[in-house]
């Protein structure tokens, strides 16, 4: 009986949850940090601080967190937690943001 094509030989040195984390770094990092941004632009006129002001100051930050998110997505046990460390944070600051959204969310 016959077999299938052999794997090639990329695809059995590919450190797989590796590859994961760094999806999960990058893309996901990115989608969070953007995320946090925006909330924090809407959020932070309610405290006083002048829009413009908030924007900086939110964007500033951002750069900060974006590398936070990096080191806390490799320094998980795994890459499976990680991806969920980002779907647990991302999902209630998303609904927020949808919530708290100018145009309106509902």
């Amino acid at each position: 009986m016959k077999q299938g094509l052999p794997l090639p030989r990329w695809s059995r040195t590919v450190d797989w949850p590796l590859l994961s984390r760094i999806l999960a770094a990058v893309v996901g990092g990115y989608g969070l940090t953007t995320i946090a941004t925006l909330l924090a632009s809407l959020l932070l006129p309610f405290l006083g601080v002048q829009r413009e002001e908030a924007l900086f100051a939110a964007t500033m930050a951002s750069f900060l967190l974006f590398a936070a998110i990096i080191l806390c997505i490799f320094h998980a046990a795994s890459a499976t937690r990680a991806w969920l460390w980002l779907a647990g944070f991302a999902a209630p600051a998303g609904i927020l943001l949808w919530l708290l959204w100018p145009e309106g969310g509902l």
